[in-house]
């Protein structure tokens, strides 16, 4: 865990100021390695979906080390091993898929925390440098770890009040593509209606103090966000911004 990077990155966020990132969900930690150079604020490492093991999880971690980019692990579900396991191995922060109730969010937190606070069991793994850290890192880690849940259904939108009330999660997520799907609107990016339901649920967020991410289709959309007031926007995802590169010079060329 960069405890430094991780406070970087919430004082840009404390101050309004916009945050950039990359999915990952290619094996390569030279992927990583590249966007670290570039000066990524943060990378979320995609290991809800995809074929991603431990192995390349923790590569792409490495990858981050001694840097000011923030490393996060989106895991595949509401998990107390999963949270467990990728804390240890490293990561600065979790990011949890369908989250729709403030229950859920703070069971969360719950996995996500060292007792008293929470159930997370200490090990001798990467985040205690193999036990050789472990009173350093179990006295700092409840306070830095970042834990971002993911708004994606439609479900979620009525919760969004009480959520804000869990203590430490002030930053939120929205997947366009998942809760487009709960809206009856699947295989579409944001169907009628789900682009405006998304604005409003970012506005109520910001009204209560929380900072919002998502990711840009576009260049354009890039910009769009950012003008609409998230603050964690992502550029893409590593295979779709070489599949978008790919296809349009492939256009060009022909």
């Amino acid at each position: 865990m960069k405890y430094e990077a991780i406070q970087s990155l919430r004082r840009k966020l404390a101050n309004d100021q916009t945050t950039y990132g990359l999915w990952i969900t290619l094996e390569s930690p030279s992927i990583t390695e590249l966007a670290v150079e570039l000066g990524v604020d943060w990378v979320v490492i995609d290991a809800e979906h995809g074929h991603l093991d431990w192995k390349e999880i923790v590569d792409h971690l490495r990858a981050t080390v001694r840097s000011e980019t923030v490393a996060l692990v989106r895991i595949a579900e509401l998990s107390a091993g999963l949270v467990k396991r990728t804390l240890d191995i490293g990561a600065d922060g979790i990011v949890f898929p369908w989250i729709e109730s403030a229950d859920a969010l703070r069971k969360a937190k719950q996995m996500a925390m060292y007792p008293p606070e929470g159930i997370r069991g200490i090990g001798g793994e990467r985040a205690t440098m193999f036990g050789l850290k472990l009173a350093e890192h179990t006295a700092l880690a409840n306070e830095h770890v970042l834990l971002i849940p993911i708004v994606e259904t439609v479900a979620t939108v009525a919760a969004i009040p009480a959520m804000c009330e869990v203590d430490g999660i002030d930053l939120f997520y929205f997947g366009p593509a998942d809760f487009s799907s709960t809206a009856g609107f699947r295989g579409q990016w944001e169907g009628p209606g789900v682009a405006e339901q998304i604005l409003a649920v970012k506005d109520e967020l910001r009204k209560r103090g929380k900072q919002c991410g998502v990711i840009a289709t576009s260049p354009e959309n890039l910009l769009q966000r950012r003008d609409q007031g998230f603050r964690m926007i992502g550029l893409g995802s590593d295979v779709n911004l070489l599949a978008r590169t790919l296809r349009d010079l492939l256009a060009k060329g022909r």
